[in-house]
């Protein structure tokens, strides 16, 4: 099967993809197109699931102990090419800090589940007697999916195309993964680090592509996860959907958060900057929408702006600064129209403002707009870029109703004067992860804690907690009968119990 990469000088201005022969990336920071992918045919997929179902037996034969020693020496490799792979999505992303974190992210990741796996699969597995036939008795046999595919998104190219790996060939499932066509440079380095475990690699694969790569996956595997919008993920559900194969989506979001009039405002609005602008508001997570007290609209606002200016765009030098330029060149053009329309209609941009251009990379800087209602785009369509919409609210129904009229139900937070203010409040609100007194604490509880996504925001198991895991593992009853076989005379009509 084809799959190589290249590089090749780029002119001035050049930031189109030249050639069809392959699939150029563009680098966000430079804007030149200087690295090429040669994508897999649909044929050259369908063998590789064949190989790669084939090998799984093998892998799933392994048995848990088994899978458990070729992933760890997995997390050893990741951790011995960790500079390489760093710099592979640093140069994919233009982050130089998160792209040397995310390989010790991930290797942490597979001892951890390496760690949780067996105590998972142990309570899951069921022994008994049937409650209504005392002669019966059952046990559950635990039966993986043979190929998971994965179609993984742009904005955390290593990490995300990982999250559902891990747990999947601990399951003992074969799995393919197909990342976005943007973010391609980090394929080779991690395979190296998977051609380092053989009995992984038989059943381990990345490949590059754009949608027709995507598709060829769905056609030949049994399982799929997607992560990203939810215009694709309607697609890829119904694509699965007409196959028959589960498909797990974790799509966008829209995210609110509370800010009541207990809260400290200097800490409520750094914690409001942070879950807004890290990674240029680039996560699935990253917050939105941001409702306030009006007792505490006017200084709260004010410090938010104050602090946004105190941050700096990590350019010219990519080692310093808080906000990197956007990494699809796309996104920062839907950004900027989302900020058209909210001042065309009415909204106030206090700081910040649209993107800008910079050594050929394009930068926004933190964005605070007031005046915003839920008529603009800048309210309702997922933005995913550095801007903070502030609205006031004058009673903690009204933040709560403003914070669940969305097609969005992802995440969210509170942040008030204590725990159980923000508690009480984040019961009411529509969303599967709601953090309490600061913003984007999903990340922290990935293997800890089950949650599922609300509305347009994902359909199928959680990715988070034990279900991470036994998503990928079909549940069989083995029924034992342990006395005499209960015949058709038994069962006549003319012998029914008096």
């Amino acid at each position: 099967m084809t799959n190589s990469a290249t590089t090749r000088p780029s002119a001035p201005g050049d930031t189109e993809s030249p050639s069809t022969d392959g699939l150029w990336a563009r680098n966000p920071r430079t804007g030149e197109v200087d690295y090429m992918v040669v994508p897999p045919t649909p044929a050259e997929v369908a063998d590789l699931a064949v190989c790669l179902r084939e090998a799984q037996r093998a892998w799933r034969d392994l048995g848990l102990d088994g899978r458990i020693s070729a992933m760890l020496r997995w997390a050893d490799a990741i951790e011995r090419d960790a500079a390489l792979i760093a710099e592979a999505e640093g140069t994919d992303t233009a982050r130089v800090r998160v792209s040397a974190e995310v390989p010790y992210m991930v290797a942490a990741s597979v001892r951890d589940w390496c760690a949780k796996a067996p105590g998972i699969i142990e309570a899951a597995t069921l022994e008994g007697r049937s409650s209504v036939m005392n002669d019966v008795t059952y046990t559950t046999q635990l039966d993986p999916y043979a190929l998971l595919g994965i179609i993984s998104p742009w904005n955390h190219p290593f990490l995300l195309s990982s999250t559902d790996a891990v747990p999947a060939l601990l399951a003992g499932c074969a799995v393919v993964v197909k990342p976005s066509e943007i973010t391609p440079r980090f394929i080779a380095p991690v395979m190296a680090t998977i051609a380092a475990v053989p009995e992984l690699a038989a059943v381990f694969a990345y490949i590059p592509g754009a949608a027709d790569v995507g598709q060829a996956v769905i056609n030949n595997v049994d399982a799929l996860c997607f992560t990203g919008s939810v215009a694709t993920g309607r697609l890829i559900a119904a694509a699965c959907a007409s196959r028959f194969i589960p498909a797990f989506l974790e799509l966008g979001g829209k995210d609110a958060a509370i800010v009541t009039g207990s809260a400290d405002v200097p800490s409520a609005a750094a914690a409001i900057l942070k879950g807004s602008v890290h990674n240029t508001g680039q996560l699935c997570f990253s917050t939105e929408r941001i409702y306030v007290d009006r007792t505490i609209y006017e200084p709260f606002v004010a410090e938010l702006v104050r602090q946004s200016e105190s941050l700096e765009l990590s350019f010219p030098d990519p080692g310093h600064g808080h906000v990197g330029p956007f990494i699809f060149e796309r996104q920062a053009e839907i950004v900027d129209r989302h900020l058209e329309d909210a001042v065309k209609h009415g909204a106030r941009l206090l700081t910040g403002g649209p993107s800008i251009e910079q050594g050929g990379g394009r930068y926004m800087r933190p964005t605070v707009i007031v005046d915003v209602d839920h008529t603009m785009r800048l309210m309702k369509e997922e933005t995913f870029g550095p801007v903070m919409p502030v609205m006031a609210y004058d009673s903690i129904d009204e933040a709560v109703d403003l914070a669940n009229d969305s097609e969005f139900g992802l995440s969210g937070a509170v942040i008030s004067g204590s725990a159980e203010e923000s508690d009480a409040v984040a019961r009411r609100l529509d969303a599967g992860a709601i953090s309490l007194q600061d913003t984007s604490l999903t990340i922290g509880i990935m293997r800890d804690v089950e949650k599922v996504a609300f509305k347009s925001s994902g359909l199928g198991g959680s990715r988070m907690g034990p279900a991470g895991l036994l998503r990928f593992l079909r549940k069989k009853a083995l029924i034992l009968r342990t006395g005499p076989v209960v015949t058709m005379d038994h069962l006549a009509e003319h012998n029914r119990p008096v």
